[in-house]
């Protein structure tokens, strides 16, 4: 499977653990007034599911759509939601799938055609999603993306209004957890046609299936509402009526919005962390979501050599980038896949099993030394390069810490670029960058959705690395070791070492989120390896 998902600004993939569950005595303990009041670190890019490619479209999509599962217990289980039934065959290919009896916020029935319909608009080549790979354990889905097969051929069929049969290509263990995602939940076919290429990108142009709906989004401004969706199936177990969330792109302006009792939550960083360390409504979040640095082979030839992508990661210190800039408890990175994401048949962690030294080192004198190496080698006397971030606060800051040390090796000199995240997206998706600050954040468990980002047909590998053992490994991993998973972990893991013995990426940190919270929000329900917040069981507590 090839998968990416979510490359969003790190700042704004702020995680936590379950907060608060929902007990016995919930009913009578809850406030009058059900209102959240969250900060987000930047704009909302999207609402349609799929054009999204970052973890707050994905977040907003996730509380205001609805799938066949929805996560719980940190994205490990799986719960019936849309879905009534579902019967899985002996080989694990194919799901059967009853539906309940459910509608969209404007009383149309939700139906097994919805679901034919959304999975089909997403592989459909003509509507150009970068998440449409996700959908190659389907069977034919990669023929249907690549256009060698009409739509009708997605292994998705349905048997009248309320069962659906899914074909897979093989048995995918972590399917389940696919269905959980917004990426595979329904479309309403008539609001497609009806907003047209408007669809998805205001409050007004959509319709909602999940226990909120968005409202007051423009598609631009900095606020926006989710409000509860009356004509949601479960809406009875849906405490909160309105969830305001605003951005806040600046630490200390979110904490004076908290301690004037403006905002329920705020992202701390910098010296404001450091302060917050002891306040008893501290919540430390860390997640799988890894920053790093990507370097354009297409726009900058010199990056076509190893030894010049080897430099620029060496002139990097994660734990100063960590303990002095960052100083919000996140962690250096041991390579691309962080820590805690998966564990394997060994009961040994993968980022650990699979670390290379040297791709994450901080050595000045041999960055110094390979730098020259590999300018000689590509003919290059200098290099002038712009780095592009998003606008958030932390990133700024990591930025700048970057723009010093790269401009430690001789001849290279670093501009940047920090714009609104939408905007840095959308050039990171097009590849019109030298350098790109970016991030990574897990659909799920597996360290698979996070090599897949390199394969070569990868829509996310916009710096244009390749390598032809690599693509093999992770083929190998999906395929040949499907069932296997001793010798599956132990592809990726060779996988792994490779990504960083070359330098294809720098990594830079897995992010920690210090956050407050007040402690009178309750229920809030954490997955720290995919789309982070689900506030479908969260209320707001008496004091």
């Amino acid at each position: 499977m090839r998968k990416n998902i979510l490359a969003v600004g790190f700042a704004a993939a702020a995680v936590a653990l379950i907060l608060g569950a929902c007990g016995a005595k919930q009913t009578s303990s809850k406030a009058p007034k059900q209102v959240l009041r969250w900060t987000e670190a930047t704009e909302l890019p999207t609402d349609d599911p799929a054009q999204a490619t970052d973890t707050l479209s994905f977040n907003v999509l996730l509380n205001t759509q609805e799938g066949l599962y929805r996560a719980s217990d940190k994205g490990q289980k799986t719960n019936l939601a849309l879905a009534k039934s579902v019967q899985v065959s002996p080989d694990g290919r194919t799901y059967k799938v009853t539906l309940r009896n459910a509608k969209w916020s404007n009383g149309d029935p939700i139906t097994a055609q919805d679901f034919v319909y959304g999975w089909q608009r997403v592989v459909d080549p003509k509507t150009k999603s970068q998440d449409a790979f996700y959908f190659y354990q389907v069977a034919n889905a990669q023929e249907v993306n690549t256009g060698k097969k009409p739509l009708s051929a997605l292994g998705i069929t349905a048997q009248g209004s309320k069962h659906l049969t899914i074909k897979l290509t093989k048995p995918v263990s972590y399917f389940k957890k696919l269905l959980a995602w917004p990426l595979f939940f329904p479309q309403n076919k008539q609001a497609v046609e009806k907003y047209g290429k408007k669809y998805g990108t205001n409050s007004t142009a959509q319709v909602y299936s999940g226990p909120f709906k968005l409202a007051k989004w423009t598609g631009s401004n900095d606020s926006w509402q989710l409000v509860k969706n009356n004509q949601y199936w479960d809406k009875q177990h849906v405490k909160l009526s309105t969830i305001k969330e605003q951005v806040v792109k600046d630490a200390n302006t979110g904490l004076n919005l908290f301690d004037t009792g403006k905002v329920d939550e705020t992202v701390l960083s910098g010296e404001t962390a450091v302060a917050q360390a002891n306040n008893n409504e501290r919540v430390d979040r860390l997640s799988s979501n890894l920053t790093r640095v990507d370097l354009n082979e297409n726009k900058v030839p010199a990056f076509k050599n190893a030894d010049v992508r080897r430099a620029f990661s060496l002139v990097v210190n994660r734990q100063e980038i960590a303990k002095h800039v960052l100083q919000d408890g996140s962690r250096g990175a041991i390579g691309f896949t962080p820590i805690g994401l998966a564990t394997g048949p060994d009961g040994q962690d993968f980022a650990k099993s699979s670390k290379v030294a040297s791709g994450v080192d901080y050595d000045l004198s041999k960055a110094k030394a390979l730098l020259a190496k590999g300018l000689a080698a590509t003919n290059t006397k200098s290099l002038n390069l712009t780095l592009l971030t998003n606008d958030a606060e932390t990133t700024k800051s990591v930025a700048e810490y970057l723009q010093n040390q790269f401009e430690q090796l001789p001849n290279v000199k670093v501009t940047l670029k920090s714009i609104p995240n939408a905007q840095r997206l959308q050039l990171q998706t097009s590849g019109d960058y030298d350098l790109a600050l970016t991030a990574w954040q897990s659909v799920f468990g597996d360290p698979i959705n996070f090599l897949d980002i390199w394969s070569s047909d990868s829509s996310y590998n916009s710096s244009q690395w390749h390598n032809a053992e690599f693509d093999q490994l992770l083929a190998d991993a999906e395929n040949k070791y499907g069932n296997n998973a001793t010798k599956r972990w132990q592809t990726l893991v060779k996988a792994e070492k490779l990504l960083m013995k070359e330098q294809a990426t720098i990594p830079l940190f897995q992010s920690n989120s210090r956050q407050l919270l007040k402690s009178k929000v309750k229920g809030v329900n954490y997955n720290p390896s995919g789309v982070p917040y689900d506030w479908k069981s969260a209320y707001i507590a008496n004091k």
